[in-house]
């Protein structure tokens, strides 16, 4: 019974990650309420503009994800 309760809890905080894996495209003029920065994932693409990947948390310590455009990490202004 008690790994029944284990596995219920584990696959429950699965769906949670799952769902909270879906970023939100940035808009400009959003308002972000950004407490401390989690992670950035910022795809390898030249001096291409490519979609990076914010995971930060708010002030009340959820975890938020946000999509934006950038240039690429590859491209270096001499």
């Amino acid at each position: 019974m008690k790994n029944l309760f284990w596995i219920a809890g584990l696959s429950l905080v699965a769906q949670l990650a799952n769902a909270e894996s879906q970023a939100v495209p940035y808009q400009y003029g959003d308002h972000l309420d950004i407490a401390k920065v989690v992670s950035l994932d910022v795809p390898a693409g030249g001096c291409e503009v490519v979609e990076a990947t914010m995971t930060y948390l708010d002030s009340k310590g959820e975890t938020h994800s946000v999509s934006y455009l950038r240039q690429g990490t590859d491209c270096h202004d001499y």
